[in-house]
């Protein structure tokens, strides 16, 4: 476990609480949790919090987390998965050790579990159908019927499952089926399956077996296995608890963990359904698990997100046991406050606007002296090159200002940050009258942004020297869908929610040359714009692109505030 402990704010929540009694009880002496993804699919915030509480837990307490992939499906499940996975994990900060299982490990005990079942007269291979299954499952008002096959001997159910395991059925024929009671107010203890037949190779096994084992019979198993004392899981397996205990205590198991359950992380202006995430990449909407409008951990990673943060965001949001909706202006907040302490202050022209100083000397460059950050002199000072010609953003030039306008205009002045006061002089326009270049004067005496003679300039705005620009595309991110709940719409899909300005692409923007050493690490504030990262994947040697990670003030909630 690598992650530093990240002292505590905040009351024990009620799982922390737990844990904390079962130790000073003595029931345990020390605790065991584990991260148990299945491997198919990407992870996303959500598993992030999981990740967060499991591996957080272990720190705080000097403890083991496992991380141990359900591997039990295998049409779905691939090494890719396994890999990103475990890259997510270290990413946010946290490490398994030696302690890194598969469920596939267990395949031989598990299947000695489904035969010692079947001795107990636990356990009957059913023939029926998924669909009779299902119809015989019964409803919330009705009692399940019994399958025709429920009450054949130990002998044959044993003899049939030793043929579905060599191979010798075929797929979909029958399937083992734990013996519980069909008149169960639970419908998950009505008679479930535990092993199926699927020809498909493994992964990690290959063809070395044709039955799998169900994830509810899987996971308790595992958890017993390892020495799980304390099984974490979301609201929606809280029915399944009868059944995790149902097989550990038929099993008469020496160990039983304690599996409990906490409300899964729900954000607006997002999906997190495996099967909607998939659909928005293989139908294009988004260029791929890893594009940074995806709340996926990957795509997080690319936005520019820092492993502090989410976890400062998961911390922030806590563990409780009722289902709510967190607001997505909490995430981005938690970056913010992560970045508004880390990130070095720069110079970055999103619109840029020609300016040339008319009496500034043609030959001449200054290197100015700014500040990296104005709070924190520890993060030092870079030098910025000045010349006659520079960019400043078109937004800070307005040729009909009103009086509260503090930027350029004709005959007003403003400061350069770092650099000199300048008045504009004349404004040149193109055929369609769009104003392409400012001609401005500087004052020499008021190097550094400071009027010699103390007169009072109130707009200060960023620039970039032209002859040394570093000219790049840089990528604006937004919400990726516009309704607050997308897929809480029985009428409409979750995708006619989908933000059409959810990226905008610039060209030419022009940045300080220093940018042009960027590393993946590397996290900026362009001044007054947001704060950015260097996109991994576009960028290239030589031609750097940048994303913007989040803007300086939270925008949804200015637009949706009350007129």
């Amino acid at each position: 476990m690598t992650a530093e402990k990240e002292t505590a704010t905040k009351p024990l929540d009620f799982i922390r609480q737990i844990i904390a009694e079962d130790l000073a009880s003595g029931k345990h002496q020390t605790i065991v949790t584990r991260f148990p993804p299945e491997p198919n699919g990407f992870l996303h915030i959500g598993h992030a919090k999981s990740i967060c509480l499991n591996f957080g837990v272990a720190v705080e307490n000097n403890a083991t987390c496992h991380l141990r992939f359900d591997d039990t499906n295998p049409g779905k499940e691939s090494t890719e998965y396994v890999e990103s996975i475990q890259r997510d994990v270290r990413w946010l900060g946290f490490d398994w050790g030696s302690h890194l299982y598969y469920a596939s490990d267990y395949f031989d005990q598990l299947h000695d579990f489904a035969v010692d079942l079947i001795n107990k007269g636990k356990a009957y291979v059913c023939h029926l159908s998924g669909g009779e299954i299902r119809e015989h499952r019964g409803t919330l008002t009705e009692p399940g019927k019994e399958s025709p096959y429920r009450n054949r001997s130990i002998e044959e159910n044993l003899a049939i499952f030793a043929q579905m395991k060599n191979g010798e059925i075929e797929e979909g024929a029958c399937v083992l089926r734990a013996k519980i009671d069909m008149a169960s107010p639970n419908i998950i203890l009505r008679d479930p399956v535990l092993y199926r037949i699927m020809n498909t190779s493994h992964h990690r096994t290959g063809d070395q077996w044709c039955i799998y084992p169900m994830y509810d019979f899987t996971h308790c198993l595992s958890d017993m296995l390892e020495k799980i004392t304390h099984s974490l899981c979301t609201l929606e397996f809280e029915n399944n608890r009868a059944l995790y205990d149902w097989v550990l205590d038929t099993l008469a198991t020496p160990n039983h963990p304690r599996q409990i359950e906490f409300a899964r992380l729900n954000i607006n202006y997002t999906v997190t359904s495996k099967r909607k995430l998939l659909q928005l990449v293989t139908e294009g909407h988004v260029s791929g698990w890893d594009d940074p409008r995806m709340l996926t951990i990957s795509g997080l990673r690319r936005r520019g997100y820092t492993p502090a943060s989410i976890r400062s965001f998961c911390a922030t949001i806590g563990i409780g046991k009722r289902e709510s909706w967190i607001d997505m202006g909490v995430l981005e907040n938690a970056i913010r406050d992560d970045l508004n302490q880390n990130a070095p202050r720069v110079f970055g022209v999103l619109d840029p606007l020609k300016v040339v100083l008319t009496n500034y000397p043609e030959n001449l460059t200054e290197e100015m002296v700014a500040q990296n950050h104005p709070q924190i002199p520890e993060l030092g000072e870079r030098t910025v090159p000045f010349s006659r010609e520079i960019y400043i953003e078109a937004s800070d030039f307005m040729e009909d200002a009103p009086k509260k306008f503090f930027r350029l205009s004709v005959g007003r002045e403003v400061r350069l940050r770092y650099a000199y006061l300048i008045t504009c002089q004349e404004m040149i326009k193109d055929d369609q009258g769009k104003v392409v270049e400012l001609r401005c004067t500087y004052d020499p005496e008021s190097k550094g942004g400071t009027a010699p003679d103390g007169r009072k300039v109130k707009g200060t705005i960023h620039w970039v020297s032209a002859p040394h620009a570093l000219r790049t595309e840089v990528r604006l991110y937004d919400r990726l869908f516009t309704a607050e709940y997308p897929d809480m719409d029985k009428d409409r899909s979750f995708k006619e929610f989908l933000n059409p300005t959810s990226l905008t692409i610039l060209q030419d923007c022009m940045l300080e040359p220093g940018l042009l050493n960027t590393t993946n690490e590397d996290r900026f504030q362009f001044e007054r714009q947001g704060y950015f990262c260097l996109d991994t994947v576009e960028s290239a040697p030589g031609r750097p692109v940048f994303n913007r990670i989040v803007t300086l003030r939270d925008s949804w909630a200015k637009l949706n505030e009350p007129v």
